[in-house]
């Protein structure tokens, strides 16, 4: 009874923690629920990055502050120990006298990692650990990823026709959709759920996208685009200074005689980095520095492929419209594991995991 008990409850932990999804990075997205004779009497999640944690709103939710002491807390991920935006969440849990909590997953954060239980348990907190693991983890890839691996987890997205092609070959600046409505909402949702958003040149170019989030409610990303010799104009909508972008060009002399052109554009940062040397690499190690758990990279199929052939990728979405083209660009190939398979309207929507 016990055991169903506890995945009942973490799993309203994990539905609450959804709540946070899109705006809680670079922090995980956590919820946390306090039972009583079981009955729960305080619910909580990170709702937003430097705000209060899941279990500080789950205490502070508790009318009768009395009853913590004979209260279990469940929560998503393994309370932290350490002074950040807010304070230790392992010490409020003791300053209240929670005699129990419930762990789903040790935070991967080495700052974390399995600190925060070692101080509950050393204080006289039983802790149990290891309740719908695998869905905390799930929940928290790009976390887990950007902790363990020092870098964003990376996203491809691409809508390609019946018979394998992304784009026409195209004589105007005119684009034909491959996809429906539905489907065009769908990313924008996915761009208020990541951090930033990558294309490169030929996108630019052939596009000219905002990259922001209109079909949807949520925060625009910072756009990341990568120009090796800065070909684009200063008037591309990617430069028209509504939202942060980076735009990553190389040390040649074309790229570094035009960052004039772009100067005093309101939220726009020109870095250069040596595309001799993996570049994909570079771009990572950099976002990672700013902090950047998870991309979602819309670029080109020659874009895209440059991430697949280097194995820097963790997710591919890959959209199938209705429609034959019958030639034009080929679109990118990956070699995962099928996620999930969906039909939205007249499209397909499939997600490859590594």
């Amino acid at each position: 009874m016990e055991t169903k008990q506890h995945d009942t409850y973490m799993g309203r932990c994990l539905d609450l923690a959804q709540n946070g999804r899109g705006y809680v990075a670079p922090n995980p997205m956590v919820g946390a629920v306090i039972v009583h004779n079981n009955r729960i009497i305080g619910e909580g999640y990170h709702a937003r990055y430097g705000e209060a944690h899941a279990e500080v709103n789950a205490i502070n939710s508790v009318k009768d502050k009395q009853l913590l002491k004979e209260s279990t807390l469940y929560v998503s991920l393994e309370p932290c120990t350490h002074f950040g935006k807010t304070p230790p969440c392992t010490n409020r849990i003791m300053e209240e006298g929670i005699p129990r909590v419930v762990v789903a997953m040790i935070d991967p954060n080495p700052v974390v990692s399995g600190k925060g239980i070692e101080v509950l348990r050393q204080n006289g907190v039983e802790v149990t650990v290891g309740i719908r693991e695998d869905e905390a983890k799930e929940l928290n890839r790009a976390y887990i990823t950007y902790q363990t691996k020092q870098r964003p987890y990376v996203v491809l997205k691409w809508a390609q026709t019946l018979d394998g092609y992304i784009d026409r070959y195209r004589a105007n600046d005119e684009c034909e959709w491959i996809t429906n409505e539905r489907a065009r909402m769908l990313v924008h949702k996915w761009r208020s759920e990541h951090p930033a958003i990558m294309v490169g040149t030929n996108t630019v170019d052939a596009d000219n996208p905002r990259l922001n989030v209109r079909c949807w409610s949520g925060h625009n990303p910072l756009r990341v685009v990568v120009d090796r010799r800065l070909r684009l104009p200063a008037k591309a909508n990617v430069f028209d200074g509504s939202q942060p972008t980076l735009l990553i060009t190389g040390n040649n002399s074309h790229a570094l005689t035009r960052r004039n052109e772009f100067a005093g554009i309101e939220g726009l940062e020109i870095i250069s980095m040596d595309f001799a040397k993996e570049v994909e690499v570079q771009i990572l190690k950099e976002l990672a520095q700013r902090r950047i758990t998870s991309m979602l990279v819309e670029g080109g199929g020659a874009f895209i492929s440059s991430f697949v052939k280097k194995n820097l990728w963790d997710e591919a979405r890959v959209f199938v419209g209705n429609k034959f083209f019958g030639g034009g660009i080929s679109a990118p190939t990956v070699a995962g594991n099928l996620h999930s398979y969906d039909q939205i309207g007249d499209s397909k929507l499939f997600i490859y995991r590594r």
